[in-house]
Formats: C-alpha cells, sequence, structure tokens
C-alpha cells in the first residue's frame, strides 16, 4: 500500500533560494526543513564547490580569507575569487556544473524534494540554465535579500568568505530573474521567513 502524500506543498518538487552570500539562505533552507511537510534534502553551489578538487579552486592571496585551503597548484577551469570578491568560473567548472544541474534533475525525477541554495552569478541566464535542467519539474523560485550593511557584517562574522564577495553578488544574483515569492532576512527570523514561504506554497493550489 502507498503512503498518501503530505498535503500543503506537494505540489512543489524543488524550492529555489536564490541570493548573495551571507544573506541567510542556508539558515531559512535549514528553517524549511523544520516547518515543511514530507522529507526536503539541502543541495546548493557550496555542495559543489565542495566536492572540488584543489586545483579547481583559485583565491588570490591577497583575499581576505579567514579559512585559505592549503597551498596546491592550480589549474585552468576552476573558479577563480579575487582580490575583493569576484569570482570568475571556467570552463571545466561549467562542464563539472552542467553535469550537477542534470544530477539534481535525476533525484527530483525520483521524487526526492530538495531545497537548492543558489547564488546566480549570472542572473537570468543561470536562472534559466537550472529551468532547462529541471524540464517539468514543479519548483518554487525565491528570491533572498538583505540589507548590504547587513550582509557586509554577516559576511565579516562568517570568517570563511572573501570580503567583499557578498556585495559583489548582491549587484549581480537578481539581475533579470523572475521570482514567485521575494523575502528579505535583514531583520526577520529564519522560521518567520519559511513559514511565511510555506503559506506562499498553499496558498499558490488554491
Amino acid at each position: 500500500m502507498s503512503a498518501e502524500l503530505p498535503s500543503g506543498t506537494n505540489h512543489v518538487d524543488v524550492i529555489v533560494l536564490n541570493g548573495p552570500s551571507s544573506s541567510g539562505k542556508t539558515t531559512l533552507a535549514q528553517a524549511l526543513q523544520d516547518v515543511l511537510d514530507d522529507t526536503w534534502l539541502v543541495f546548493g553551489i557550496d555542495t559543489l564547490i565542495s566536492a572540488l578538487p584543489l586545483s579547481l579552486l583559485d583565491i588570490h592571496p591577497e583575499a581576505t580569507l579567514g579559512a585559505h585551503p592549503r597551498d596546491h597548484v592550480v589549474r585552468d577551469g576552476g573558479i577563480s575569487f579575487d582580490a575583493v570578491g569576484a569570482i570568475t568560473v571556467g570552463a571545466e567548472f561549467r562542464r563539472l556544473e552542467s553535469a550537477w544541474l542534470q544530477g539534481l534533475a535525476t533525484i527530483a525525477g525520483q521524487g526526492v524534494h530538495f531545497i537548492l541554495d543558489e547564488v546566480f552569478l549570472d542572473g537570468a541566464h543561470a536562472q534559466d540554465q537550472l529551468r532547462h535542467a529541471l524540464g517539468d519539474t514543479r519548483v518554487a523560485w525565491i528570491g533572498v535579500t538583505c540589507d548590504l550593511d547587513v550582509l557586509n557584517q554577516r559576511e565579516r562574522r562568517r570568517g570563511d568568505r572573501v570580503v567583499g564577495e557578498a556585495e559583489e553578488q548582491s549587484r549581480r544574483v537578481h539581475d533579470g530573474v523572475h521570482y514567485d515569492l521575494a523575502v528579505d532576512t535583514t531583520s526577520r527570523p529564519a522560521e518567520e521567513l519559511a513559514r511565511e514561504i510555506e503559506a506562499h506554497l498553499v496558498a499558490s493550489t488554491a
């Protein structure tokens, strides 16, 4: 006998949280796991980056970062972080990213719900790329914003990000992106925002 599908948000397969680094997406994703029906996994761009060999990770020696990786030889085609937080990605990273997106589509196709903690460095183009990869998957697109002063404070407190990265990303990640809902993490707690997203998902089926 098959289990009954949970009510409420089962019309959505994937929730995409897009916003700059340090905007609170990871904390929000965890809060969503707590409030939503069914089981929701969390993946994101950091999942892919953390799986890369160090040879594809190039961090400028003058970047303000609390946790530099060990010394390593850098080869072309990976992901680079300059001294002020700008990010450049190469051909090998793009190849791996494409495979990663196809893998996510396969997971969704197996009926597994997940939340994506994303940073659309290419704005609308990145959204289109993800939408194409996910195909018929039912997606809720959520924009995550935060006041710049608070964003910068959070970035410095973290100690594991290039200082300036969040501000650089805040000018790019929402460019041309279309959302079902946008939330501001500047002063509202993650659980409250998660409840707002949950209510939006339920209302969208009414």
